[in-house]
């Protein structure tokens, strides 16, 4: 025979639409509670944006800002794969056009994320395919010019 919990061990009720469900009582659609909509920067995304709009406006270069914001959203992501560079530039995008009020006049910063992809490449770079995609001329005192290489 099985034992049952004794019934102050059961959890409590906490919301009235699992009450009603427990009771077998069908609630109307206004009455339903729905879960709170994640805060602006309670999100992998919404963090990096904070990141990267509070240190562009404190002065920094893009560069800086975006290496902090990347490796946030790198470390607070929770899927299994790497998320990759141009998906950070447009979760960080998604959560300053969602919440402009929350990073204001940081819309003007946006576009230093994807200026890589916009800019043709220069007269001075061989077109062979000589050097990588990080250090197009090959040569190794060279400046990097993917700022995605990470």
């Amino acid at each position: 025979m099985a034992s049952r919990p004794h019934p102050s061990s059961r959890r409590p009720v906490t919301s009235l639409a699992a009450a009603a469900l427990l009771a077998g009582i069908v609630l109307p659609m206004g009455l339903i509670p729905l879960p709170a909509r994640a805060g602006a920067t309670d999100t992998p995304g919404g963090k990096g944006a904070q990141v990267y709009c509070f240190m562009r406006g404190a002065g920094n270069t893009h560069e800086v800002s975006w290496i902090a914001a990347y490796a946030l959203i790198k470390r607070q992501s929770a899927g299994v794969f790497k998320t990759s560079p141009e998906n950070a530039a447009v979760l960080i995008t998604e959560a300053v056009v969602q919440n402009p009020g929350t990073f204001p006049d940081c819309g003007r910063f946006l576009g230093s994320l994807y200026e890589k992809a916009a800019t043709p490449p220069t007269a001075d770079a061989p077109a062979t395919g000589t050097g990588s995609s990080s250090n197009p001329t090959g040569d190794p005192g060279a400046p990097r010019s993917n700022r995605y290489g990470y």
